[in-house]
C-alpha cells in the first residue's frame, strides 16, 4: 500500500510512503529540472538549497511534515559536526504543526505503518489491561485519565528532508559510514580464506588428513550461513550499529583463538564461531547501505560491499601464502587477522552512527522525554511488544520462510550459490593447477589468484556503467526503483564466468604444453564474471524487498554460504580422479545452465514481484 501527498508542506510533493514508515529505504523523486530550489523561512527572506549538495533526499513518513526553517550548507555542516545525530538542531526551529489526526491520508499511513511494524518486527501495539488487573497508582492518587489521540505522541521525521534522516546526510557522513563498513566487511571476508594456506601445515602439526584441514576453510563458511539468521533480525530491532559493533569484537577474540590453539578441535570451534559473528557484517551491512543511500547511488554503495566481499577472499592467500613459508608461521596468519578485526572496530566505536531510521527515531523520543520532561512522546517502535515466541516465528524464521517461498529470492541466491562456491572452491584448484601441475613454489603458487582482483576491478566497472541508465529509469518511474533494471550487468557477466571456467581447466590441465600465462589469464573473465552477476543480484534483492531487505540477504547469505562451505570438501578429490579438465567441464556446464537466470527474472520478474507479499514494488 503506499500514499502520496500533494500538501504545500511537503517539500518534495509526491512521495511513497510505503516502505519508509518504518525503514526509510525507499527515497522520494528527486528533482532533476533545476540546479536550484529557493524557500522561504520565517528568519530570512530567501534560503537557497542547491542539488548537487545532497545527491539523495530521504523518503518522507508517517506524520505529515512541520513547517521548519530550512538549513543552508553552512548549517547542514554545523549539523554534521555533533558527535551523535540526536535532536541536537539548532538550525531548525518548528512551528506550527499541520498534523491533523483526523485526515484520511494520515490515517492510512499510521495503519500502513503499525501493519509493517507487525511484519518486520513481529511485534503488536502495547494491549491496556483493565484498571482492576493494575496494582494501585499510589500516593492516594487515581489512575491519570487517557490522552485523547496517542498518534500526537509519536516522534517522526519533520518530512521528507529532515536532515535527521540517513538519507539525508551529508555525502561526508555517508563517505564515512561506507569506509567504515566497507572495511569490517573486507576483514570478515579476509578471514573466510586467509587460513587456506596453513591447511598445509596443520596437517603436519595436528597430525590430520587433508579433508579434515580443509575444514577449517569450510566451518568458517559454514558461520557465515548461520550467524545470519540471527543477526539481520536482531538489526531490525536493535539498530545496526550495536550489532555490528558486537559481532565483529567477538570475531576478532575468535580468530586470536585460532592463533593460540594447542589442538586442532580449538583450531575447528574458534574458526567456526569467527565465521558465525562475522557473518552479521555480510547481512547487516548491504541493508545498512540501503539505509543511508537512495536510489541514485546505492548502486555504488553496493559494490563497494560486494568488491569486500569478493577481494577479501582472493587476495589472502597470495598474502599468507608467504606468511606461512616465513619464519612467522602459520599460527601468524591467524593473528593477523585478529589485529585487523580489531582494528576495524575502532571506527565502528568512535565514528559510526545508528543508520536504521526506526532506531533513530527512538533515540529522537528519548531525547526529547529528557528534554521536555513529556514521557508520554515515544517512537513507534517503543509502542510494540516483544516476546521471545514472537521473536522467532517473525524474524528468526522469516529468512528462511523468505528463501523457500519467494520463487525471486530462492532462484537468484542459488545463482549466487553456485558462483560463490566456486570463489571457494578455487582455493583448491589454484594450487592443483600451479603448484602441482607447474610446479611453482606454495607462496609463488598462490599468484595467480591475482588475476581473478584484476578481473573483478573490469567487472565492477561494467557494472558502475550501467548505474546512470538504472537512475533514469527509476527516475522516469517517480522515482520508485525497477529492480529488472540490476539484471542486465548479470548477463553479461553470466556468459564472462562460464568462459573462464572452461579456459581456466582446459589450459591448466596441459602444464608441459601450455604456458602458466593462459590459465592465470583465465582469472580475468573469472573475477568480471563473480562480480557481475553478485553485484548486480545484490542490487536486486534490495530493490525487490527494501524494509525486508536485512532478512532476504540473510536467506541469501545462509544458501551461499552453504556452497561456499562445502564446496572445498569436495573440491580436491573432484579435481584429482575427474582430471583438471573434466572438474572444470562439469562446473562450466552447470554454468551454461544457469545463464538464462537472469533473462527469465528480467522478462518475468515484475509480475512474480506483484505476488509476493515481501516485496513492496
Amino acid at each position: 500500500m503506499s500514499t502520496t501527498s500533494d500538501s504545500p508542506s511537503s517539500p518534495l510533493g509526491k512521495v511513497s510512503s510505503h516502505a519508509s514508515e518504518t525503514s526509510g529505504f525507499e527515497t522520494a523523486q528527486e528533482s532533476d529540472q533545476s540546479s536550484e530550489h529557493t524557500v522561504t523561512t520565517p528568519l530570512q527572506p530567501v534560503a537557497t538549497i542547491k542539488d548537487d549538495e545532497e545527491d539523495l533526499v530521504g523518503a518522507a513518513t508517517g506524520m505529515a511534515p512541520l513547517n521548519i526553517e530550512r538549513t543552508t550548507s553552512s548549517s547542514r555542516e554545523k549539523y554534521d559536526s555533533f558527535p551523535s545525530d540526536l535532536m541536537r538542531r539548532p538550525t531548525l526551529r518548528p512551528t506550527r504543526s499541520n498534523y491533523d489526526p483526523n485526515d484520511p491520508i494520515n490515517l492510512e499511513r499510521v495503519q500502513t505503518a503499525r501493519s509493517i511494524q507487525e511484519e518486520v518486527f513481529g511485534a503488536k501495539r502495547r494491549r491496556e489491561k483493565p484498571r482492576s488487573d493494575l496494582p494501585a497508582f499510589g500516593g492516594g492518587k487515581d489512575y491519570p485519565p487517557d490522552a485523547l489521540d496517542q498518534e500526537i505522541y509519536l516522534v517522526d521525521f519533520d518530512g521528507a528532508d529532515d536532515p535527521l534522516h540517513p538519507q539525508n546526510w551529508s555525502l561526508k557522513r555517508k563517505l564515512k559510514i561506507m569506509a567504515i563498513l566497507g572495511f569490517a566487511t573486507f576483514v570478515v571476508a579476509w578471514g573466510s580464506s586467509s587460513f587456506a594456506p596453513s591447511t598445509v601445515f596443520i596437517r603436519e602439526v595436528f597430525h590430520v588428513g587433508s579433508v579434515v584441514s580443509y575444514l577449517s576453510i569450510s566451518l568458517y563458511v559454514f558461520g557465515f550461513a548461520s550467524g545470519p539468521l540471527l543477526w539481520a533480525p536482531l538489526s531490525e530491532l536493535y539498530g545496526r550499529r550495536l550489532v555490528i559493533l558486537v559481532s565483529i569484537f567477538i570475531c576478532a577474540i575468535f580468530h586470536m583463538g585460532v592463533a593460540t590453539s594447542r589442538d586442532i578441535q580449538t583450531v575447528m570451534l574458534c574458526r567456526f564461531f569467527a565465521g558465525f559473528f562475522g557473518a552479521s557484517l555480510l547481512a547487516v551491512v548491504p541493508a545498512a547501505f540501503a539505509d543511508v543511500f537512495g536510489n541514485k547511488s546505492r548502486g555504488v554503495a553496493i559494490a563497494l560491499f560486494s568488491a569486500a566481499v569478493f577481494t577479501g577472499p582472493i587476495i589472502a592467500p597470495p598474502v599468507n601464502g608467504f606468511i606461512v613459508e616465513s619464519y612467522l608461521g602459520w599460527r601468524w596468519t591467524a593473528y593477523l587477522t585478529s589485529i585487523m578485526g580489531f582494528a576495524s572496530v575502532v571506527p565502528v566505536v568512535f565514528y559510526m552512527e545508528e543508520t536504521y531510521a526506526p532506531s533513530v527515531l527512538v533515540a529522537k523520543a528519548q531525547y526529547l522525554r529528557q528534554e521536555t520532561g513529556n514521557w508520554c512522546i515515544r517512537a513507534r517502535q517503543e509502542e510494540s511488544d516483544f516476546n521471545f515466541k514472537e521473536l522467532v516465528e517473525h524474524n528468526l524464521s522469516r529468512p528462511l520462510r523468505m528463501l523457500f517461498q519467494e520463487p525471486i529470492l530462492f532462484l537468484i541466491t542459488v545463482y549466487i550459490a553456485f558462483i560463490y562456491g566456486i570463489l571457494y572452491l578455487l582455493l583448491e584448484a589454484y594450487p592443483i593447477i600451479f603448484y602441482e601441475g607447474y610446479h611453482m613454489p606454495f607462496a609463488v603458487a598462490q599468484l595467480p589468484y591475482l588475476s581473478v582482483v584484476v578481473g573483478q576491478l573490469f567487472g565492477g566497472v561494467i557494472v558502475l556503467s550501467f548505474e546512470p541508465m538504472t537512475y533514469r529509469r527509476t527516475m522516469a518511474n517517480g522515482g520508485r526503483p525497477i529492480p529488472e533494471v540490476r539484471l542486465l550487468p548479470t548477463m553479461i557477466g553470466a556468459v564472462l564466468f562460464t568462459i573462464g571456467l572452461f579456459w581456466l581447466t582446459w589450459t591448466g590441465a596441459y602444464p608441459q604444453n601450455v604456458h602458466w600465462l593462459a590459465p592465470t589469464f583465465a582469472g580475468l573473465f573469472i573475477g568480471a564474471g563473480l562480480i557481475t552477476i553478485f553485484l548486480s543480484a545484490i542490487n536486486y534483492i534490495v530493490e525487490s524487498y527494501l524494509m525486508f531487505a536485512a532478512s532476504a540477504l540473510a536467506a541469501n547469505t545462509f544458501l551461499r554460504s552453504a556452497f561456499g562451505g562445502s564446496f572445498p570438501l569436495f573440491a580436491s578429490i573432484m579435481f584429482h580422479n575427474l582430471g583438471t579438465q573434466w572438474a572444470g567441464t562439469l562446473l562450466g556446464c552447470i554454468a551454461f545452465i544457469l545463464i538464462p537466470v537472469p533473462v527469465l527474472f528480467y522478462v518475468f520478474g515484475k509480475r512474480l514481484r506483484k505476488a509476493s507479499k515481501y516485496a513492496p514494488t
